[in-house]
């Protein structure tokens, strides 16, 4: 079995057009999760997905990107896996589906959509200034939010 199979896949979802802190919190976000040998999932472009990849590939982690078009060269400079889906924002099931975990970082409907999707996959969705909704973890910091994800799959 591959080495990659048997990590965890923690899902970033958030804003595509975040403030300075939700970028920072992201790339922390990221950034942990490389460190913990975790998987990052996320949509694949810029924003809060972009800071979060970027934050993984420093830390020598592993990055997929479920794209909403047809063309991996939409992907983020810090995507290792591009995956093209053609179903625009549809594609946020798809991120949601395939990880074990996720973390909202701000965001709006978009994200909304996906914190949903997560709740009808059964993943546990921690949240740093996300939405403030049922079923939402609160977490305090960047690296509290992987530690939580990563107790989740336990």
């Amino acid at each position: 079995m591959s080495e990659w199979r048997k990590k965890i896949r923690i899902g970033v979802i958030g804003a595509s057009r975040p403030d300075d802190r939700a970028i920072l919190m992201a790339f922390r976000v990221g950034q942990a999760i490389g460190e913990a040998g975790a998987i990052l999932v996320c949509g694949g472009l810029g924003g809060v997905m972009e800071a979060a990849a970027s934050g993984a590939k420093k830390a020598g982690g592993l990055t997929i990107g479920l794209l909403p078009g047809t063309s991996p060269g939409e992907a983020n400079a810090s995507i290792d896996l591009p995956i093209v889906t053609s179903l625009g924002y549809g594609r946020n099931s798809l991120v949601a589906l395939n990880s074990d975990v996720l973390i909202a970082v701000a965001g709006e409907y978009g994200t909304l959509s996906e914190i949903a999707y997560g709740h009808i996959y059964g993943k546990k969705v921690i949240g740093l200034d996300t939405w403030d909704i049922k079923g939402v973890i609160k977490a305090k910091t960047p690296e509290e939010a992987v530690q939580m994800a990563l107790n989740e799959c336990v």
